[in-house]
């Protein structure tokens, strides 16, 4: 575990998650998808369906969709810096999105989505043998341990 990090083991046992995972980068995907698999598992929940999409772009349209039928989501993807503004232009969107998404609908979605200078970068945080660190199942933890803390929050209540 990387210093400073909690130490996040829910049971989400009866919660509903999916896992929404961008295709690009294969290597880095297969990772961070194991990764949050393992983890989800671990906390309950055995059998998530992972829908995947194009790319990281399109996974806040994807988690808005789904977050009509789920508890909580992991968003999963992974952009490399090149040599363009695309870049930013990527993470600042599914950064925003992903925010407005779990804001709106109240349901909440692990980050999973890595911001790389280099592909070593990402291969070093994708929990693939060797990997220094697994956002995938960091996100899949975060994503659990969220919906069970907001389950057991008593409603809010407006007084007239």
């Amino acid at each position: 575990m990387k210093a400073g990090a909690p130490e996040v083991l829910p049971n989400g046992t009866g919660l509903r998650v999916a896992i929404v995972a961008a295709s690009w980068h294969k290597a880095v995907m297969d990772g961070l998808v194991a990764g949050a698999v393992a983890a989800l598992a671990e906390a309950g929940l055995p059998d998530v369906p992972v829908i995947r999409v194009p790319g990281t772009v399109e996974l806040s349209v994807a988690c808005a969709r789904l977050s009509r039928e789920y508890d909580a989501l992991v968003a999963l993807g992974v952009v490399i810096r090149g040599g363009t503004p695309h870049f930013d232009y990527v993470c600042s969107g599914v950064t925003h999105g992903l925010t407005d998404v779990s804001i709106r609908t109240g349901v909440p979605i692990g980050f999973g989505v890595l911001t790389c200078d280099t592909a070593e970068q990402a291969l070093a945080r994708a929990g693939l043998p060797g990997s220094s660190e697994d956002k995938g199942a960091e996100a899949a933890q975060a994503a659990v341990a969220t919906a069970v803390t907001l389950r057991d929050l008593a409603p809010r209540t407006i007084d007239a």
